[in-house]
């Protein structure tokens, strides 16, 4: 969760807290994410990889990704 923990970093609290309420959770809930403590759910992901503009990506918040959007990893394949 390295991605997720240097990409809220620089940001001030009211930062944090207003890009968590744009992903439909909490400052607390994102901090023990990024600490490696929860694990986000599908629908947290697609919205932390939305709202940091792809910073922080599906792929970085769950191991278990290709298995969730296969759609990414053909694309990625596709890519390769």
């Amino acid at each position: 969760m390295d991605k997720l923990k240097h990409f809220l970093k620089p940001m001030t609290i009211a930062e944090r807290q207003d890009f968590a309420r744009r992903c439909g959770t909490t400052w607390p809930f994102l901090r023990n994410i990024s600490y490696g403590q929860r694990v986000p759910g599908e629908k947290l992901c697609v919205a932390i990889d939305r709202e940091s503009h792809g910073a922080v990506s599906r792929r970085d918040l769950r191991a278990d990704w290709a298995d969730i959007w296969p759609e990414l990893a053909e694309k990625e394949a596709y890519h390769a």
